[in-house]
């Protein structure tokens, strides 16, 4: 018994006219007598009464027919999802990204990944940037966006744009960018920063920056996550340094001021995943402006 032989027995309980069937399933009157004879006499079940001049379903075809109408449904579902599978535009993707890019960057590319694949199944995760790497070493992500590239011989990573760091500052405060032209005039304003002793690439930037302009923060509050830090710079307890696009974040009585100093965002995956989808998506990120 096949699938093909199933679906001419269907064909035929529909229309009870062999002619009639012969052509709609493209095969000669002939051929479709010897498939249903077959099927017939390998299950050895009568399916069908007829003579010369009529043709019915027996009692037992009546059943079958209402049981593999929806066996060969689930059979072309299954089917169907499996060449979407094969094809790439659908499954499973995780992915892990920084906090800063969740206000612009991350729901544009979301957008997109809705629209050109819907029927993916997504799991997102905020780690530290410090993870990252692990995580897609252990197969806990399949895609993870980094503000480096993971230096890992079974990582492959692609740059997709750059952005300003930004001086951010309640609405009132008295610096500008006119009249910053020296990063000692903050010597005495307090600082939230993510941890300067850390290992993290944003921290990194900050000590390479301060380095350069040879000034050392009064830090008093330290924090990975940059929600958080807005919402203390609104408040008007101190003053940080984020990526430009927390702006997009649209958090009240804050001000951003655009450093001489940039940022960069990559998109690392594991090198030969077997997992199509994963090389559309990145291919999606590469269309989206931060």
């Amino acid at each position: 018994m096949t699938i093909q032989q199933i679906k001419y027995f269907l064909a035929l309980a529909n229309e009870l006219h062999f002619w009639k069937t012969s052509e709609k399933v493209f095969i000669s009157q002939s051929s479709l007598t010897r498939q249903i004879q077959s099927l017939e006499d390998e299950i050895g079940i009568q399916l069908f009464e007829r003579d010369k001049r009529n043709v019915k379903l027996t009692d037992a075809g009546i059943f079958l027919q209402k049981q593999w109408i929806v066996l060969i449904k689930d059979f072309d579902q299954i089917q169907k999802q499996a060449k979407k599978i094969d094809e790439g535009i659908t499954g499973f993707v995780s992915i892990s990204y920084p906090g800063s890019i969740a206000n612009k960057f991350l729901p544009n590319f979301l957008e997109a990944l809705n629209s050109k694949l819907p029927d993916l199944k997504l799991e997102l995760t905020e780690p530290t940037d410090e993870n990252h790497e692990k995580l897609l070493v252990n197969f806990k992500t399949d895609i993870a966006f980094g503000r480096d590239k993971i230096n890992n011989i079974n990582i492959d990573y692609l740059k997709l744009n750059s952005e300003p760091i930004s001086l951010v500052v309640p609405k009132n405060h008295w610096i500008t960018k006119e009249n910053l032209s020296e990063f000692s005039k903050l010597k005495d304003e307090k600082f939230i920063t993510a941890g300067l002793h850390k290992s993290t690439f944003f921290a990194s930037i900050l000590r390479n920056f301060f380095n350069k302009n040879n000034f050392e923060p009064k830090t008093i509050i330290e924090s990975d996550f940059g929600g958080m830090i807005l919402n203390l710079v609104s408040k008007e307890i101190g003053i940080s340094i984020l990526p430009s696009s927390f702006k997009h974040a649209n958090s009240e009585n804050v001000r951003f001021i655009d450093l001489d100093e940039e940022i960069d965002l990559f998109i690392n995956w594991r090198k030969n995943d077997p997992n199509k989808t994963i090389l559309k998506v990145i291919e999606i990120a590469k269309q989206i402006n931060l």
